[in-house]
């Protein structure tokens, strides 16, 4: 019995993304027979975890080893809930609703726990076939949402003309950063008024003040809760520079989505992570969405892609829309690792997405919560139907489409045409591209992600009123500590807006020390500094 135990185990080690850890599995290599009961034994464990089960397990197994008990007991505690997530399963009460959909199941189905929304809901699928006529949609009323609609006030209307900004910590509302133009063709004053939750804008006819009103004056107008009794002139020359960086952080003209491929009967993340092949249908939707190009050497936005050693693929789809430049991380295009089940060299980018396409192949509907990750908040599900008289899928046929989000999603245009089905493939390019920029900006106002971003502004905008306040005294002849004298390793004042961006860095770090509020661990030893580097790009979005 010694010598059986003695024996060598090798081990087989699987990594899921995130934070959830690895499930080592000792696999006898003499004894196959023992090696499958013992794997038996570990699906009875995280199938049944009841203590009864638990206990029967323990006794039936043949004297084992305190490593394998100890072993099961770390299944037990931490990777039971893990793969139980990654089991999916048509929710009981619509698998007979589903049947009435005379064979054509919807595209999207609500996971057991819910928590998202969509659209269409099912109960509208129910009563559409797939095959009804399309209806007139306009590509007029296809419009892309901003992000921050007060981003480019500064550069459109401060910039060109002579104009002041002042700087002040409020006791109760904090740091403060006001802009003040003077208008004279239109005989008004136009203000901004930077703080921690937003930035506030305004217009104000000068016929409204017997004599031009202060600084603080202005900032009570457009805030009432402002309670500070004095603010500094900010008298640095590089000032419209660093204005423009804050209010300008959060605009991008670039995006990156995921893009999923799933066939038929495919209900799993491993699954739909692991197909290698792409099929023709698959390859026509692709040429919808952009173009396919060789990373090696590629010029435009990579979204994280490796341009240079082929880390990440020799090819990828991009696409320009509307001025915009978008990269698609195509699961089957991204490297496939023989042995992992998880497939985390496509999960790394894909999961890092907000937004994925789901294309579907088949009739196998998509779970919401499928894919595991902190930051996919929204699917867009596209599907090849039968339309018309046409013979197949592909003569005659068109696509039909669903949206499903996570529930603190905000709603996003443009709205699904009723029945949701697009037989033009222009038409349907620029609904699902203008969705999906759509869809990215209005994720960013759920829970996770507005928190980030609230904290991310508050550091900024601290680092910008301090950065001014210590160039305008240094300007005014009274040097102070903060700011750093030249040729020490830091950029001078004259070198794009010196310090500010390096904070504008720190606040970058501070955000992904703040990844564990996603519900990541925190990560310690000596590989740290790169854990820091990767969680800084995965953080990239927010610029």
């Amino acid at each position: 019995m010694e010598n059986r135990n003695e024996k060598f185990l090798t081990r087989k080690r699987s990594f899921t993304f995130g934070s959830y850890g690895g499930i080592d599995k000792f696999i006898s290599v003499s004894e196959s027979s023992q090696a499958e009961s013992l794997e038996h034994q570990m699906l009875d464990i995280v199938d049944s975890p009841s203590s009864e089960t638990r206990h029967r397990v323990r006794v039936a197994s043949t004297n084992p080893t305190q490593k394998v008990t100890e072993l099961f007991e770390i299944i037990e505690k931490m990777q039971g809930s893990r793969l139980e997530e990654q089991r999916c399963e048509f929710p009981p009460p619509y698998k007979s609703r589903l049947l009435n959909i005379g064979g054509d199941l919807p595209l999207v189905l609500p996971p057991k726990s819910g928590g998202y929304w969509i659209d269409p809901p099912l109960e509208r699928d129910l009563e559409t076939s797939p095959t009804a006529p399309s209806a007139v949609f306009g590509l007029e009323m296809y419009d892309i949402m901003e992000r921050d609609s007060e981003a480019k006030i500064y550069q459109e209307f401060f910039r060109h003309r002579y104009h002041q900004s002042f700087t002040a910590i409020d006791p109760c509302v904090g740091p403060l950063v006001l802009s003040v133009c003077l208008e004279e063709e239109e005989n008004r004053l136009r203000v901004i008024l930077r703080m921690n939750e937003c930035s506030l804008h305004g217009t104000f006819s000068l016929s409204l003040f017997p004599h031009l009103p202060t600084a603080v004056q202005l900032g009570k107008m457009l805030c009432a809760s402002v309670s500070v009794s004095s603010f500094e002139v900010v008298s640095y020359l590089k000032a419209p520079e660093l204005l423009t960086a804050f209010d300008e952080h959060r605009v991008s003209q670039n995006f990156k989505f995921g893009v999923l491929y799933q066939k038929e009967g495919q209900l799993t993340e491993e699954d739909i992570l692991s197909n290698n092949e792409e099929s023709e249908e698959f390859k026509d939707f692709l040429s919808i969405l952009g173009q396919t190009v060789k990373l090696r050497g590629f010029t435009g936005f990579r979204g994280g892609l490796d341009v240079s050693y082929g880390q990440t693929g020799s090819e990828a789809v991009f696409t320009s829309f509307h001025g915009r430049e978008i990269m698609f991380h195509v699961a089957t295009k991204l490297p496939f690792t023989d042995g992992d089940t998880q497939q985390l060299q496509r999960k790394r980018h894909i999961g890092n997405d907000i937004v994925a396409v789901v294309y579907q192949e088949g009739q196998t509907p998509f779970i919401c919560d499928v894919i595991s990750s902190h930051f996919l908040h929204c699917f867009i599900a596209v599907r090849r139907v039968k339309h018309g008289n046409g013979a197949d899928g592909r003569d005659g046929g068109a696509f039909q489409v669903s949206i499903t989000a996570r529930e603190d999603v905000p709603p996003f245009g443009p709205p699904l045409p009723s029945p949701a089905i697009f037989t033009e493939g222009s038409v349907l390019r620029e609904f699902l591209l203008t969705k999906l920029i759509n869809a990215e900006i209005s994720c960013y106002k759920a829970e996770r992600f507005s928190r980030l971003e609230l904290r991310t502004r508050s550091s900024l905008l601290e680092a910008l009123r301090s950065e001014l306040s210590t160039r305008s005294q240094c300007m005014l002849g009274e040097p102070t500590q903060a700011v750093p004298p030249p040729g020490e390793g830091t950029r001078t004042a004259s070198e794009v807006g010196g310090g500010f961006i390096e904070n504008f860095k720190r606040a970058i770090r501070v955000r992904s020390h703040s990844f564990d509020t996603l519900g990541a661990a925190k990560k310690t030893g000596s590989p740290g500094a790169q854990k820091l580097k990767d969680l800084t790009l995965s953080f990239s979005w927010f610029l």
